[in-house]
């Protein structure tokens, strides 16, 4: 079981509170987590990554153990304590501006 924490705007579209408990089918990486929770809230798709190139979107940013992945290959494989669910999958929205 992987636990993710979704930014609050996220949660909103998907109507959850708190984390969200994911079921992963093989090695558990950013695209399986993501191809998962898109699976089970479709109104998520395309919110966290271009539904055409897969490609993450430039203000998302993904952490595991309390570090950036978000520039690692969608097929990096998540460290043990994600896949464990001792540590959660944080989805983060950046914020830019000045």
């Amino acid at each position: 079981m992987i636990r993710v924490v979704l930014p609050a705007h996220l949660r909103t579209l998907a109507h959850v509170d708190g984390e969200v408990a994911l079921d992963i089918n093989g090695e558990a990486t950013q695209r399986s987590v993501l191809d998962a929770l898109e699976s089970r809230y479709p109104m998520l798709r395309g919110t966290m990554r271009d539904q055409a190139t897969q490609a993450r979107r430039p203000f998302m940013r993904f952490f595991a153990c309390e570090r950036d992945v978000s520039h690692q290959p969608p097929d990096a494989p998540l460290p043990a304590a994600v896949t464990t669910g001792n540590e959660p999958f944080l989805i983060v929205g950046a914020i830019a501006g000045g």
